[in-house]
């Protein structure tokens, strides 16, 4: 399909379907389940969405939890107050010419975005002790960072010893790490039209258009392609759409190059779309592994704005450059 078409096919969606969205939330405004469909028939997933609520929840469950995949009330009232103590202290008001931050590299105040308000124990459901599977004998281990951590900040040799996300790249260790919330940017606006979806990812900005089965690009492409973002191809099951991706250039968590992810979005109310995605890699792990993600409806008007991220990759250029200078200074003689 050619990217012009599909690009003129996503505008028109999105033009038409922000006022087609609030009509269909309108109608289903205490309706219970969401069985809204777009003009050719599909599950209307259509509109602005975050899953910022799942911010601090850890990948894999503490052991005391068990199998149990969420908190109960006297743990869940801790964890609310735990996010208070938290954002009392990492939203206060700041006066950095006094150089009262957190660190160099801490986010000012107004950037963060972290609505904490998940009951979940793990972001992993399956296996149900919500545990990494263990990696397989000849998988190679996830690499360490050594230099360039936004912890950190240690000095790197090259650009292409930072990380992804520090390059502005993709975020994260690579798709789908976007869907996971960071401190910010934790945001997504879905738009659909016949035989493709793309959905625009706030943080780090990227697109992804998915053709759907009903698409003339319904098949993959060479595996000898490969992509930040992958190639995706979506069809429904019933009204829940299925997202299957290869192809990815790196991958995340340690993962292989072969490794595929099975997501999966169901839109069960006008406010929530129940996300999952599946690691499959059998190179990597000993079995397939799923997380899983609430992603909340935001106003209509919240926007999804473009994250310039480097600013025209200045701050590579001042990351490089500085330690450059820090190396002449420790080999220089002193006074």
């Amino acid at each position: 399909m050619n990217v012009g078409v599909v690009w003129t096919m996503v505008a028109l969606a999105g033009t038409a379907g922000s006022a087609g969205f609030t009509r269909h939330a309108e109608a289903q405004a205490g309706a219970g389940a969401w069985t809204q469909r777009t003009p050719w028939g599909d599950l209307d997933l259509q509109g602005e969405w975050t899953t910022e609520g799942e911010y601090g929840v850890p990948l894999e469950r503490p052991t005391e939890f068990g199998t149990r995949p969420f908190l109960t009330d006297d743990e869940y009232a801790k964890r609310l107050a735990d996010v208070e103590a938290r954002d009392e202290r990492d939203l206060r008001t700041v006066d950095v010419l006094a150089g009262q931050v957190d660190g160099p590299n801490a986010p000012i105040p107004h950037w963060r975005e972290y609505g904490t308000d998940s009951r979940r124990t793990s972001l992993i459901v399956d296996p149900p002790n919500g545990r990494l599977p263990p990696r397989t004998s000849q998988s190679a281990p996830p690499p360490g960072q050594r230099c360039g951590s936004l912890q950190r900040g240690e000095p790197c040799d090259s650009y292409k010893d930072y990380a992804l996300g520090v390059r502005c790249i993709v975020h994260g260790g690579g798709f789908p790490d976007a869907m996971f919330p960071a401190v910010y940017n934790a945001n997504f606006r879905i738009v659909q039209a016949p035989g493709v979806i793309a959905i625009t990812y706030e943080l780090i900005h990227d697109t992804r258009i998915i053709p759907l089965d009903s698409s003339p690009q319904g098949e993959h492409v060479s595996p000898a392609i490969k992509m930040y973002l992958g190639d995706a191809r979506g069809h429904w099951e019933g009204d829940t759409l299925v997202v299957e991706t290869a192809n990815l250039k790196v991958g995340t968590r340690g993962a292989s190059a072969d490794l595929r992810l099975v997501e999966r979005f169901k839109r069960v109310s006008e406010d929530l779309i129940e996300y999952q995605v599946a690691f499959v890699d059998p190179s990597t792990w000993t079995a397939p592994w799923t997380a899983a993600l609430d992603m909340k409806a935001r106003p209509a008007d919240a926007g999804v704005f473009e994250y310039a991220c480097h600013e025209g990759n200045y701050g590579m250029r001042n990351m490089l450059s500085t330690a450059r200078y820090l190396e002449r200074q420790a080999t220089s003689p002193r006074p």
